[in-house]
């Protein structure tokens, strides 16, 4: 059976006995008795101060939302949100920590570098590290498992969806980046990690026995996280990625689009465990929201051969070139940040946008990922907390 560091902390809670600490949480972190991590806490020791990573500490709010600090509704506890109007809001100031001795981080991942979770808690834990205060980080496994994909960024291409050099399909948990982080800046000495018990194969999501609850509004299920590594690039074009619909990251189109050659067009790739249903959708937010879209579904059939990331490569540059003009990147700021497309933060480089923009394979860019894969490996050894890497 597998236990979470918040199970152990739960456990053991004593431990947080004449000590003054924050909390960062959020909807997802669950005790194994489906109990909210700040309730089934503050049940036995009361945290000073409630700190939440993007979409709130309830997971209320869409993505790119700014979150107001607000008391908890349930426990009246003060919150401090790790996600307001500008950059500078997510690296919260030491002084935020003022008066805490300790900083419990607990974040339910789902093991994709662009997901914002981790760099909340690490550069939050880093913060408070340089504040004096410890930092506990209760574990949690990578729903995605061990398996590793896709390229590193490279230097200059750092971003809040891209904090970490890491592939895009890292292999982690949380805990495990943090300690890599803590060793690179210097701040080990502050972090204690909790680990999960009974993981020690790193397996996914769907042998754990556990049900699914989001981490985030538009990540309703395990299907969708399997996909994401590679559908998330979909938020670097004008086309919709499903949000705003009860499919998001699984539907993909925009008004106009012509859904059974596309279909039929992505079908021809063969992409391994995925198949293509032609669709219409209207989003009720977001791009195209209220307008009725042609485009496909995204069908996982067989979740063991899915290598998102690479499928999701070749899917967008299928879409370029089957929508040809009306085809086009992303133009708003993407995270707070403006002097770089989204679609270059996201892949940690602008080798993809470069390709798709003048017609070419993006196969020689997918196969030369495995230098980045096998020196990222050589250095995971090091780092693992659990099982065996792969």
């Amino acid at each position: 059976m597998i236990a979470s560091g918040l199970d152990r902390l739960v456990a053991e809670a004593d431990a947080l006995r004449g000590r003054r600490y924050a909390l960062l949480t959020h909807a997802a972190a669950l005790t194994s008795a489906l109990a909210p991590a700040h309730l089934a806490l503050a049940a036995r020791v009361r945290p000073a101060l409630l700190l939440a990573p993007e979409h709130g500490l309830h997971g209320v709010e869409q993505d790119m939302v700014a979150v107001g600090a607000r008391p908890d509704p349930w426990t009246g506890l003060p919150t401090a949100s790790l996600y307001g109007t500008d950059a500078a809001s997510l690296r919260p100031a030491p002084e935020r920590f003022a008066g805490l001795d300790l900083l419990v981080v607990d974040l339910q991942d789902i093991g994709t570098r662009y997901y914002t979770y981790v760099a909340a808690g690490v550069w939050a834990a880093a913060s408070a590290a340089r504040a004096g205060c410890e930092v506990w980080w209760l574990d949690r496994p990578n729903p995605l498992g061990g398996v590793v994909e896709g390229n590193r960024p490279r230097p200059g291409f750092a971003s809040y969806v891209g904090a970490f050099d890491l592939p895009v399909r890292h292999g982690l948990t949380g805990g495990e980046i943090a300690l890599r982080e803590a060793r690179r800046e210097g701040w080990e000495g502050a972090l204690r990690i909790w680990p999960v018990s009974g993981w020690e194969e790193r397996s996914s999501w769907p042998v754990w026995g556990r049900p699914w609850l989001a981490p985030s509004p538009n990540m309703p299920d395990y299907p969708t996280a399997l996909v994401y590594p590679g559908l998330c690039l979909l938020e670097a074009t004008g086309l919709s990625e499903g949000r705003g619909t009860t499919r998001p990251f699984r539907l993909c189109g925009a008004p106009g689009v012509d859904a059974p050659r596309l279909a039929a067009a992505l079908t021809a790739l063969r992409l391994p465990g995925l198949a293509f249903v032609p669709a219409l959708f209207r989003p009720q937010f977001q791009k195209h929201a209220g307008e009725l879209c042609g485009g496909v579904e995204i069908v996982i059939v067989a979740a063991e051969k899915v290598r998102p990331v690479a499928a999701g490569v070749r899917i967008l540059a299928a879409l370029a070139r089957e929508l040809g003009a009306s085809f086009s990147w992303r133009q708003a700021p993407y995270e707070f940040v403006s002097e770089r497309p989204a679609i270059d933060l996201l892949t940690g480089g602008d080798e993809l946008r470069r390709l798709i923009e003048t017609g070419d394979d993006p196969e020689a860019w997918i196969a030369s990922w495995e230098r980045d894969e096998r020196a990222y490996r050589e250095e995971w050894a090091s780092l693992r907390l659990y099982g065996a890497k792969r």
